[in-house]
């Protein structure tokens, strides 16, 4: 792969290439793209979605939105220091084409703005509970009817995949989803495959999946435009865009120190645990005399958070120099965080932020009641719209089908894309309006 097709500025929709010198600087392509992400809708529903601890009612805690803004700043920070010495490496790519550093920092940042867009309500538990109700649930009835492929979509639902589809789908009025640059739809993909092989090899571009079906002629445009390297001649799989490695760091940075400040914060986890566990990987900027300083447990845990993230940041951009070249050829196979010194550091707050926070019996009991939520409108949703396609509503059905958005695609004679279009809608909801539309079809609306 090369740095010149890389950073395609490009979009998605374009017959024509954008050239990086004919930019306006005020209003840069790839600053573009992340004002397209924040104000789209389905940006602004991240902000009554479930990041750790499932509608919560603590102002301690993130949501998704929250989490995908520091991501984004992390991502900023990330791309800008590796730009610089990308440009430093390959002066053509400034003096020729005339890309900045910040050029980088914008991609990665939107990019790592928009990495959360697909994630359904509540969280991973929501993405598994749609799963489940295609593997073992009422969905199971429509496997005989699908390609493994698309069954497979819909057993492993993929938030990635999701998020690719919102950041791409045309409709009505928005030809080419979003309209993003080449650049950040590949920075944005980190597992850039189909569902199925599942997990052929232990890269970590295979741990997931990043494109459903439905979207696969997108994606190969996108991997085309880009030159990403084919790693299958049967299947769809690529090797990641390098910068894509820095979206992930980004959101492993983040979701590891800060997971475990909210933990903290939500007295899941002691103080103590903070100085204890974050010390080691801050010893060489932490000022001992700044810390005892501050008053409050949330200031003095925010301190080591902050230092804790520039560490992980200078380190992830070494880590990201050093294998440069393996990245562009495709060998580069884990996570940058992988190779830190401080995995061990690493492993062991994400442990205890797993047996204190995510184990918590308020996130598992809210977990169970998403579960029951997801499975709910699922089961109604599917029923109706196959029944209308079929010619057998009932009176129920037709009253369902009248709450659905017309723009879902209930009428097709696919099913696949039948049964995908009611996961896609519902992957969009936020976390109160699933819990309002269940209580709907549960009669509690005048409760």
């Amino acid at each position: 792969m090369n740095w010149e097709q890389l950073l395609s500025l490009k979009r998605f929709g374009d017959t024509n290439k954008r050239i990086r010198k004919e930019q306006d600087e005020t209003r840069l392509g790839f600053e573009v793209d992340y004002d397209r992400i924040i104000f789209s809708s389905e940006f602004r529903s991240l902000q009554d979605k479930t990041q750790v601890i499932p509608l919560s009612e603590t102002d301690f805690v993130h949501t998704r939105l929250t989490h995908s803004l520091e991501v984004s700043v992390v991502g900023r920070s990330l791309g800008r220091l590796v730009g610089k010495k990308i440009l430093d490496k390959y002066p053509h790519l400034q003096n020729v084409h005339g890309y900045q550093a910040n050029d980088f920092g914008a991609i990665v940042a939107s990019a790592a703005l928009a990495h959360d867009i697909g994630n359904p309500p509540f969280g991973h538990s929501g993405e598994k509970a749609i799963g489940e109700f295609f593997k073992t649930g009422d969905g199971k009835q429509y496997k005989e009817k699908l390609t493994d492929k698309e069954y497979q979509d819909l057993c492993d639902f993929e938030g990635n995949a999701n998020g690719f589809k919102i950041l791409t789908e045309s409709r009505a009025g928005r030809d080419g989803g979003l309209r993003l640059s080449y650049a950040t739809l590949g920075a944005f993909m980190k597992y850039p495959k189909e569902s199925l092989p599942k997990s052929p090899t232990k890269h970590i571009a295979d741990k997931k999946y990043g494109v459903f079906q439905s979207e696969k002629e997108a994606f190969l445009d996108v991997a085309t435009e880009l030159g990403l390297l084919k790693r299958s001649d049967n299947d769809i799989s690529y090797a990641r865009h390098p910068l894509a490695y820095l979206v992930e760091a980004a959101d492993d940075i983040c979701y590891t120190i800060i997971d475990f400040e909210d933990g903290i914060n939500l007295g899941l986890i002691q103080e103590e645990f903070a100085l204890e566990y974050l010390s080691k990987i801050i010893r060489n900027t932490i000022k001992p005399e700044n810390y005892y300083a501050l008053s409050t447990k949330k200031d003095r845990v925010g301190y080591l958070r902050a230092l804790a993230i520039g560490t992980l940041i200078n380190e992830a951009v070494d880590i990201f120099m050093e294998h440069e070249d393996a990245i562009l050829n495709g060998s580069f196979d884990c996570a940058l965080l992988d190779k830190s010194k401080y995995e061990a550091q690493i492993n062991d707050i994400i442990k205890i932020s797993i047996d204190k926070v995510y184990m918590s019996e308020e996130v598992v009991d809210k977990e169970i009641s998403g579960y029951q939520i997801l499975n709910k409108l699922l089961s109604v949703y599917t029923t109706a719209i196959n029944n209308s396609f079929n010619e057998v509503s009932s009176n129920y059905d037709k009253l369902i089908l009248k709450t659905l958005p017309k723009s879902l695609q209930t009428n097709t004679s696919d099913l696949y894309t039948r049964l995908a279009s009611v996961c896609h809608h519902i992957s969009l909801l936020s976390d109160s309006k699933a819990i309002l539309n269940y209580k709907k079809m549960k009669g509690f609306q005048f409760n």
